[in-house]
Order: structure tokens, then C-alpha cells, then sequence
């Protein structure tokens, strides 16, 4: 039986080796010195445009809020999901049950890496693969406009997330996989200066990749099938491709993109729906030069089939 007491032996060391490989592979990560020595105070006038350019209070208002009450960023809405339901949290300036306490430090590593101040990996529901492109100079400008911000007291409820999604550390794995810097689409040299802003605007703060691009098993978007459409993350209704192939805006132009986003309306006088009615609202606060922006890279990206099932025509 010696040979099986070996067999044992060797099994229990590679499962520890396995485990300490694990636990290594899914710590948090946060910002080297370099990245936060591009952190300076920031000028709450220009985070402004960044707040709305992230649509913080789409998911951080409270929901049913209405005007100035929706700056009230006391969270709560509930994000169904197929890997359970998250519950944005209370990121008002409240320094006890919001983000009040927490340094333009503590406020970079969540946004870039998705890191707690207490060194827990934030989900990605919260959408930091996005963020993870933004510049430091556009953190630190968000951080001095969300001081402004009133402070809101009350926790958001809990995630209801099953095994093992309960799981954070595992996160971090998830990380290594999705969480990346770099553009999504690498432009060739003597792109307009237009088209690399709205990429920044749509890849990073803006996050629209996120809804509108498919998701792999692991949640983690197709960048191959980027902007292609989406089922819904619900998994009910479909979010529409909106690269130069996708039938919702294939014959616009790049000035009617850009006035959708500033009125709501469509080139055929439809106007915006279901969740992008938010959406539409906070590319408004935006100026007119970021909407023309995001526009021209928009008419710039790969087309792309639907990335999401065809619809069964009604019986």
C-alpha cells in the first residue's frame, strides 16, 4: 500500500500547491507608486463632466428620485442578473455609510482596479473594467466633484449573490482575465483627434461596451464582438448593436447620433426608451463637442453582426 500512501501524499501537495496558487492569482491588486503619482487635486468643475459621462446616478440614486434628489447617491436600485442580483451601494458623501472617508487614494484604486479601501475586491457589476481606461486626471477631477455631493445616511441592502458568486475573492481571478487598461480598439495612426476622444468617452467613462457588447460565461465582455448588441443583462429584452452594421443606427449619420444623444430623438422623430432613457439624459449634460465625439467613433468601429439571437418572428 505504499504506493498509495504516495498517491495521497501527492495529491495533498499539489492541492495545497493549488490552493496557495489560487489565493496568490485572486489577490486585490491596487495602484502602483507610478499610477499614483499621477493623482494631483482635482477641479470639481470639470468632474462634473465626468460624473455624467459615467452615469453614476443610472445605478446610485435612489431609486424613484426625481430632479437634484437623484444627486442624492444613497444606491439601492436592484440589478438582476444571471449571477444574482446586486444592489449598487450607498456613494454619497455620508462617512459612515457612503464614501465620505475615503481618500482620492481609496477612490482611484476603485475605480481603476475595483478595490476597497479595506482591500476587498469589488464586483463587476460595478463597471471598473471600464473605468480601468480612464486618466488619473479624470479621477481625481470625479473625486472633487462627488465632494459636493450631499451626504445621504443608509446602507444599500446587501447582494443576494449564491454560491459560490458570493465569493469575492474570487474576483480576482476574474481580474486577470477582463481587467485591462488598454483600448478596446486600436486605431491606426492618424485617427482624428475626434474619433480618439470618443473612444475614450464610450470605452471608458461612459461604459457603453458594457451593456452593449455579449458576455462570455465568465461575464466578461467579447471584446471581439465589441458593441455587437446584447441580451439584456436580465436575460430578458435585447440591448442593440450600435457598431456601423447594427440596424438601430446603421443609416445614421454621425449628426444624428449626436443629436439623439443631446434631445432623445431618433432621425424618424421616435424618441429614446427602456434604459437608455437615462442614459440619454446624462450624455445631454455632456458639451457638444463630446457628443460629436462619441458619434464619429462610433461610425468608426468594426461593424459587427448582432451579438445577440435572432427574434422569433410573433406567431
Amino acid at each position: 500500500m505504499a504506493w498509495l500512501k504516495k498517491l495521497v501524499g501527492a495529491a495533498i501537495v499539489l492541492g495545497g500547491v493549488g490552493a496557495g496558487a489560487g489565493w496568490v492569482l485572486s489577490a486585490p491588486v491596487r495602484l502602483d507608486a507610478a499610477a499614483l503619482a499621477q493623482l494631483a487635486p482635482g477641479d470639481a468643475a470639470r468632474g462634473k463632466r465626468i460624473f455624467y459621462a459615467g452615469g453614476c446616478t443610472s445605478c446610485h440614486a435612489k431609486p424613484g428620485s426625481k430632479g437634484d434628489a437623484r444627486l442624492e447617491l444613497a444606491g439601492g436600485l436592484e440589478l438582476k442578473t444571471a449571477f444574482g442580483i446586486f444592489v449598487p451601494p450607498n456613494i454619497s458623501q455620508d462617512p459612515k455609510d457612503g464614501i465620505g472617508a475615503w481618500s482620492e487614494e481609496d477612490f482611484a484604486n476603485a475605480m481603476l482596479k475595483g478595490v476597497s479601501p479595506s482591500g476587498e475586491q469589488f464586483y463587476p457589476a460595478f463597471p471598473y473594467a471600464s473605468y480601468a481606461r480612464m486618466k488619473p486626471a479624470d479621477i481625481a477631477d470625479l473625486y472633487a466633484f462627488m465632494k459636493t455631493l450631499p451626504a445621504v445616511a443608509g446602507k444599500a441592502p446587501d447582494h443576494r449573490l449564491g454560491f459560490p458568486f458570493n465569493i469575492r475573492r474570487g474576483v480576482g481571478v476574474w481580474k486577470r482575465l477582463y481587467l485591462s487598461p488598454e483600448p478596446v480598439i486600436a486605431l491606426p495612426q492618424g485617427t482624428p483627434d475626434k474619433v480618439l476622444a470618443g473612444r475614450y468617452l464610450v470605452e471608458g467613462p461612459g461604459h457603453c461596451g458594457e451593456c452593449h457588447t455579449p458576455r462570455d460565461f465568465a461575464g466578461g465582455v467579447k471584446k471581439a464582438e465589441w458593441l455587437a448588441g446584447a441580451v439584456a443583462a436580465e436575460g430578458t429584452g435585447i440591448v442593440p448593436n450600435i457598431t456601423p452594421a447594427g440596424r438601430g443606427i446603421k443609416d445614421w449619420s454621425e449628426a444624428d447620433i449626436a443629436n439623439y444623444l443631446e434631445t432623445g430623438f431618433t432621425p424618424d422623430f421616435d424618441s429614446v426608451g427602456g434604459a437608455m432613457v437615462e442614459v440619454q439624459r446624462n450624455m445631454a449634460q455632456l458639451t457638444a463637442d463630446d457628443r460629436a465625439a462619441i458619434a464619429a467613433y462610433l461610425k468608426a468601429v468594426p461593424s459587427h453582426p448582432n451579438g445577440y439571437p435572432a427574434r422569433k418572428p410573433a406567431s
